[in-house]
């Protein structure tokens, strides 16, 4: 009778392991150390370094299409962060210490819309897209009608984030709600999700598309943007991380925005620089919450329109910006 024991004198079990391996990552469609290093590039950006291991020791590892393979250790290479990585990194760690906070006051908006212009021009936004937009309310028949500014209310217990099936849309330790359209694939869940109507879709090709092809991807930016993903207010990520005022707040030229760090209870005035106490300016302004009623927890605060610096005015196609 034949043999087909695997520990016989002429059995070689280096070979055969080498063999089998070798199959295995024919039958993945991979060739060479090379293919087999980007099969097993990892999911979320972690980096595994080689270890000096004997051949043989192979490793189960997530590839970016969600694929489990099996590679051999030595095959696995370090990969250096490139300009990506660290923009995605800083993106998800946000800024340490930190607790962003928004103040609008109603009293103060004159619907110049100068929030609206900046915020489309920094994101690189077609006129139709608004990440910041001003709306005309009125709260009863009986009462004034009043400009509100409506932005991404960057809750602290965001539906848009619990309904994401990718992790694009993500909740930072300091506060702030962002999307990453690397991860991002369009799905719309969670702007179904928000009850603030905060987030847009790019179903047309981007503005500034070509201008901006070799770009590096900014998360705390969202530029470039891309086709088929979605975009929104994101509380000026890049400028809180220089130190600077969100752009729709340096940008209105008549008080509204006030913008700080809630872990400090300090906010400061875009048109007059004035940092004052934040919940001393909500306790004294009777400062509230868009529906705060379901549990979303926003960190936009609205100051009531009472005392108005300015009468009313119908918005209009067309009409000009006032100061």
């Amino acid at each position: 009778m034949e043999d087909h024991s695997t520990h016989g004198p002429n059995h070689d079990d280096g070979k055969d392991k080498g063999s089998s391996r070798r199959d295995f990552l024919k039958n993945l469609g991979l060739v060479g150390v090379g293919a087999a290093t980007g099969a097993a590039a990892l999911y979320s950006g972690h980096i595994f370094e080689a270890k000096k291991e004997a051949s043989g020791q192979s490793k189960i590892l997530l590839t970016q299409d969600g694929k489990l393979v099996e590679v051999d250790s030595l095959e696995i290479k370090a990969r250096s962060k490139s300009g990506l990585d660290l923009l995605q990194s800083h993106g998800r760690e946000g800024i340490p210490g930190k607790r962003w906070v928004m103040v609008i006051d109603l009293s103060h908006c004159r619907n110049a819309r100068q929030c609206v212009s900046a915020c489309q021009d920094a994101h690189h936004l077609k006129p139709e897209q608004y990440h910041m937009n001003t709306l005309q309310m009125k709260d009863s028949p009986d009462t004034a009608p009043y400009h509100m500014p409506k932005n991404c209310q960057h809750c602290d217990n965001p539906p848009c984030v619990a309904v994401c099936p990718v992790d694009a849309t993500y909740k930072r330790p300091d506060g702030i709600v962002l999307i990453d359209n690397e991860r991002c694939i369009g799905c719309r869940f969670c702007m179904a999700a928000c009850p603030y109507s905060a987030r847009i879709f790019n179903w047309l090709t981007p503005k500034d598309a070509e201008k901006d092809k070799d770009l590096v991807y900014n998360v705390e930016l969202n530029v470039p943007q891309k086709l088929g993903t979605i975009s929104k207010c994101l509380f000026s990520a890049d400028r809180c991380r220089e130190g600077k005022l969100p752009y729709c707040v340096s940008a209105c030229p008549n008080g509204v925005y006030y913008f700080g760090d809630e872990n400090e209870d300090a906010v400061t005035n875009g048109t007059t620089k004035e940092t004052v106490r934040l919940s001393k300016l909500l306790r004294d302004n009777g400062g509230y919450q868009l529906m705060a009623e379901l549990g979303t927890k926003p960190r936009v605060y609205y100051l009531p329109p009472k005392n108005r610096l300015f009468p009313f005015e119908e918005a209009k196609d067309n009409q000009p910006e006032k100061v």
